[in-house]
Protein backbone atom coordinates (compact mmCIF):
# COMPACT_ATOMS: atom_id res chain seq x y z
CA UNK A 1 0.00 0.00 0.00
CA UNK A 2 1.36 3.40 -0.94
CA UNK A 3 1.53 6.49 1.25
CA UNK A 4 -1.27 8.30 -0.60
CA UNK A 5 -3.74 5.47 -0.06
CA UNK A 6 -2.74 5.07 3.58
CA UNK A 7 -3.21 8.79 4.18
CA UNK A 8 -6.67 8.71 2.58
CA UNK A 9 -7.68 5.81 4.85
CA UNK A 10 -6.85 7.77 7.98
CA UNK A 11 -8.42 10.94 6.64
CA UNK A 12 -11.69 9.04 6.23
CA UNK A 13 -11.46 7.41 9.65
CA UNK A 14 -10.83 10.82 11.19
CA UNK A 15 -13.72 12.41 9.32
CA UNK A 16 -16.07 9.74 10.67
CA UNK A 17 -14.71 9.99 14.23
CA UNK A 18 -12.64 13.16 14.85
CA UNK A 19 -11.91 12.43 18.52
CA UNK A 20 -11.77 8.66 19.08
CA UNK A 21 -11.54 7.38 22.63
CA UNK A 22 -11.07 4.09 24.41
CA UNK A 23 -14.27 2.34 25.43
CA UNK A 24 -12.79 1.54 28.82
CA UNK A 25 -14.22 3.81 31.52
CA UNK A 26 -11.69 5.63 33.69
CA UNK A 27 -11.19 8.88 35.53
CA UNK A 28 -7.44 8.86 36.16
CA UNK A 29 -4.26 7.31 34.80
CA UNK A 30 -4.38 4.78 37.65
CA UNK A 31 -7.95 3.76 36.85
CA UNK A 32 -6.96 3.35 33.20
CA UNK A 33 -3.94 1.22 34.13
CA UNK A 34 -6.06 -1.13 36.25
CA UNK A 35 -8.77 -1.33 33.59
CA UNK A 36 -6.25 -2.24 30.89
CA UNK A 37 -4.66 -4.92 33.08
CA UNK A 38 -8.14 -6.38 33.61
CA UNK A 39 -8.97 -6.18 29.89
CA UNK A 40 -6.47 -8.83 28.78
CA UNK A 41 -8.51 -11.61 27.14
CA UNK A 42 -11.68 -9.86 28.32
CA UNK A 43 -14.12 -7.39 26.78
CA UNK A 44 -14.24 -3.69 27.59
CA UNK A 45 -17.92 -4.14 28.44
CA UNK A 46 -17.09 -6.78 31.03
CA UNK A 47 -14.27 -4.72 32.52
CA UNK A 48 -16.49 -1.63 32.77
CA UNK A 49 -19.16 -3.59 34.64
CA UNK A 50 -16.57 -4.63 37.22
CA UNK A 51 -14.84 -1.26 37.59
CA UNK A 52 -18.15 0.58 38.00
CA UNK A 53 -18.47 -1.28 41.29
CA UNK A 54 -14.77 -1.26 42.20
CA UNK A 55 -13.76 2.35 41.60
CA UNK A 56 -16.35 4.02 43.88
CA UNK A 57 -14.89 1.87 46.68
CA UNK A 58 -11.21 1.79 45.71
CA UNK A 59 -9.59 3.82 42.94
CA UNK A 60 -6.10 4.50 44.32
CA UNK A 61 -3.17 2.14 44.91
CA UNK A 62 -3.56 2.39 48.69
CA UNK A 63 -7.31 1.85 48.62
CA UNK A 64 -6.92 -1.31 46.53
CA UNK A 65 -4.14 -2.53 48.82
CA UNK A 66 -6.50 -1.98 51.73
CA UNK A 67 -9.05 -4.24 50.04
CA UNK A 68 -6.49 -7.01 49.91
CA UNK A 69 -6.25 -9.64 47.21
CA UNK A 70 -9.33 -11.56 48.33
CA UNK A 71 -11.34 -8.36 48.63
CA UNK A 72 -10.29 -7.27 45.15
CA UNK A 73 -11.28 -10.63 43.69
CA UNK A 74 -14.86 -10.07 44.80
CA UNK A 75 -15.05 -7.11 42.44
CA UNK A 76 -13.26 -8.66 39.45
CA UNK A 77 -14.35 -12.30 39.67
CA UNK A 78 -16.60 -11.91 36.61
CA UNK A 79 -13.51 -11.25 34.46
CA UNK A 80 -11.43 -14.00 32.90
CA UNK A 81 -8.16 -14.88 34.66
CA UNK A 82 -9.28 -12.80 37.63
CA UNK A 83 -7.13 -14.69 40.13
CA UNK A 84 -3.83 -13.88 38.45
CA UNK A 85 -4.99 -10.37 37.52
CA UNK A 86 -5.93 -9.60 41.12
CA UNK A 87 -2.56 -10.86 42.34
CA UNK A 88 -0.72 -8.71 39.80
CA UNK A 89 -2.82 -5.63 40.57
CA UNK A 90 -2.01 -5.91 44.27
CA UNK A 91 1.71 -6.19 43.44
CA UNK A 92 1.48 -3.25 41.04
CA UNK A 93 -0.26 -1.09 43.63
CA UNK A 94 2.48 -1.86 46.12
CA UNK A 95 5.16 -1.00 43.55
CA UNK A 96 3.44 2.28 42.66
CA UNK A 97 3.40 3.33 46.31
CA UNK A 98 6.95 2.22 47.06
CA UNK A 99 8.61 3.52 43.88
CA UNK A 100 6.41 6.28 42.44
CA UNK A 101 4.57 7.86 45.38
CA UNK A 102 1.34 6.26 44.17
CA UNK A 103 1.55 7.80 40.70
CA UNK A 104 1.55 5.94 37.39
CA UNK A 105 4.92 6.32 35.64
CA UNK A 106 4.97 7.75 32.14
CA UNK A 107 7.75 5.76 30.46
CA UNK A 108 7.47 2.38 28.77
CA UNK A 109 10.39 0.95 30.72
CA UNK A 110 8.86 1.84 34.08
CA UNK A 111 5.43 0.58 33.08
CA UNK A 112 6.81 -2.71 31.81
CA UNK A 113 8.47 -3.28 35.18
CA UNK A 114 5.05 -3.35 36.88
CA UNK A 115 3.51 -6.81 37.51
CA UNK A 116 0.86 -7.71 34.95
CA UNK A 117 1.88 -4.96 32.53
CA UNK A 118 2.96 -6.11 29.09
CA UNK A 119 3.89 -4.07 26.05
CA UNK A 120 0.29 -3.68 24.85
CA UNK A 121 -0.88 -2.46 28.27
CA UNK A 122 2.02 -0.06 28.52
CA UNK A 123 1.30 1.34 25.06
CA UNK A 124 -2.37 1.93 25.89
CA UNK A 125 -1.44 3.88 29.02
CA UNK A 126 1.27 5.87 27.23
CA UNK A 127 -1.11 6.76 24.40
CA UNK A 128 -4.35 7.34 26.27
CA UNK A 129 -3.22 8.67 29.65
CA UNK A 130 -0.08 10.54 28.63
CA UNK A 131 -0.78 11.51 25.03
CA UNK A 132 2.28 9.78 23.62
CA UNK A 133 2.40 8.29 20.13
CA UNK A 134 2.22 4.57 20.87
CA UNK A 135 0.50 1.68 19.15
CA UNK A 136 -1.16 -0.98 21.31
CA UNK A 137 -1.69 -3.80 18.82
CA UNK A 138 -4.48 -6.14 19.89
CA UNK A 139 -6.29 -8.76 17.80
CA UNK A 140 -8.46 -6.11 16.12
CA UNK A 141 -5.57 -3.88 15.09
CA UNK A 142 -3.51 -6.87 13.98
CA UNK A 143 -6.40 -8.07 11.80
CA UNK A 144 -7.20 -4.67 10.28
CA UNK A 145 -3.55 -3.87 9.58
CA UNK A 146 -3.05 -7.15 7.74
CA UNK A 147 -6.39 -7.31 5.95
CA UNK A 148 -6.36 -3.78 4.61
CA UNK A 149 -2.66 -3.72 3.81
CA UNK A 150 -2.05 -0.68 6.00
CA UNK A 151 0.80 -2.38 7.88
CA UNK A 152 1.00 -6.13 7.29
CA UNK A 153 3.18 -8.23 9.56
CA UNK A 154 3.47 -11.80 10.79
CA UNK A 155 3.72 -10.87 14.47
CA UNK A 156 2.09 -8.31 16.75
CA UNK A 157 5.41 -6.55 17.24
CA UNK A 158 6.07 -6.45 13.51
CA UNK A 159 2.69 -4.81 12.94
CA UNK A 160 3.33 -2.34 15.77
CA UNK A 161 6.70 -1.35 14.36
CA UNK A 162 5.32 -0.94 10.83
CA UNK A 163 2.38 1.14 12.02
CA UNK A 164 4.68 3.43 13.96
CA UNK A 165 6.79 3.87 10.85
CA UNK A 166 4.09 4.04 8.17
CA UNK A 167 1.12 5.86 9.72
CA UNK A 168 1.37 9.55 8.74
CA UNK A 169 2.46 11.62 11.75
CA UNK A 170 -0.69 13.73 11.66
CA UNK A 171 -2.75 10.63 12.50
CA UNK A 172 -0.34 8.71 14.72
CA UNK A 173 -1.75 9.84 18.05
CA UNK A 174 -5.28 8.56 17.36
CA UNK A 175 -4.51 5.72 14.93
CA UNK A 176 -4.67 3.09 17.67
CA UNK A 177 -8.25 4.01 18.54
CA UNK A 178 -9.45 4.32 14.94
CA UNK A 179 -8.07 0.90 14.05
CA UNK A 180 -9.38 -0.91 17.12
CA UNK A 181 -12.87 0.55 16.70
CA UNK A 182 -12.86 -0.28 12.99
CA UNK A 183 -11.90 -3.86 13.77
CA UNK A 184 -14.44 -4.18 16.55
CA UNK A 185 -17.46 -2.86 14.67
CA UNK A 186 -16.76 -3.07 10.93
CA UNK A 187 -13.79 -5.23 9.97
CA UNK A 188 -14.92 -8.11 12.16
CA UNK A 189 -13.05 -11.38 12.40
CA UNK A 190 -15.59 -13.81 10.95
CA UNK A 191 -17.67 -11.60 8.67
CA UNK A 192 -16.32 -8.14 7.90
CA UNK A 193 -19.05 -5.62 7.07
CA UNK A 194 -17.47 -4.52 3.82
CA UNK A 195 -20.71 -3.08 2.46
CA UNK A 196 -20.74 -0.61 5.37
CA UNK A 197 -17.02 0.15 5.35
CA UNK A 198 -15.89 3.72 4.64
CA UNK A 199 -12.51 2.56 3.34
CA UNK A 200 -13.62 -0.49 1.34
CA UNK A 201 -12.38 0.95 -1.98
CA UNK A 202 -8.93 1.53 -0.48
CA UNK A 203 -8.69 -1.80 1.33
CA UNK A 204 -6.53 -4.49 -0.25
CA UNK A 205 -8.38 -7.46 1.31
CA UNK A 206 -9.05 -10.05 -1.39
CA UNK A 207 -12.11 -11.64 0.17
CA UNK A 208 -14.45 -8.71 0.64
CA UNK A 209 -18.01 -9.51 1.63
CA UNK A 210 -21.28 -7.85 0.78
CA UNK A 211 -22.89 -8.30 4.19
CA UNK A 212 -25.00 -5.43 5.48
CA UNK A 213 -25.01 -4.42 9.12
CA UNK A 214 -28.77 -5.07 9.06
CA UNK A 215 -28.00 -8.77 8.86
CA UNK A 216 -25.28 -8.85 11.49
CA UNK A 217 -25.32 -7.79 15.14
CA UNK A 218 -22.34 -6.12 16.81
Amino acid sequence: MNKTKRTEIFERLKAANPAPKTELEYGSSFELLIAVILSAQATDVGVNKATRKLYPVANTPQAILDLGEDGLKEYVKTIGLYNSKAANIIKTCRALIEKYDGEVPSTREELLALPGVGRKTANVVLNTAFGQAAMAVDTHIYRVSNRTGIAPGKTVRAVEDRLMRLVPKAFLQDAHHWLILHGRYVCKARTPLCADCSIVDLCEYRHKTHVSSKDTTT
